[in-house]
């Protein structure tokens, strides 16, 4: 079974995509396939962004309930 790749490491794949397509040097049925990855990455890393966003906003609200703690102490 092979790891998940980073959220790095799936927004330089999707650059190389990119840049390939933009290149328009490669076949139709190579470019539609690339483009299907690339679509699957950009869901990916949605849901990956979406997961960070709300880890962030937990522990801003963890921060927020521990200051408005201690100021009532």
């Amino acid at each position: 079974m092979s790891e998940k790749p980073t959220f790095e490491q799936s927004m330089d794949r999707l650059d190389q995509i990119v840049s390939l397509l933009e290149k328009n040097e490669i076949a139709l049925e190579e470019a539609i396939g690339l483009f299907e990855e690339g679509l699957n990455l950009v869901q990916d890393l949605d849901t990956q962004l979406q997961g960070y966003e709300n880890k962030v906003q937990e522990l801003m609200l963890r921060h927020q309930t521990k200051e408005g703690q201690g100021e009532n102490e």
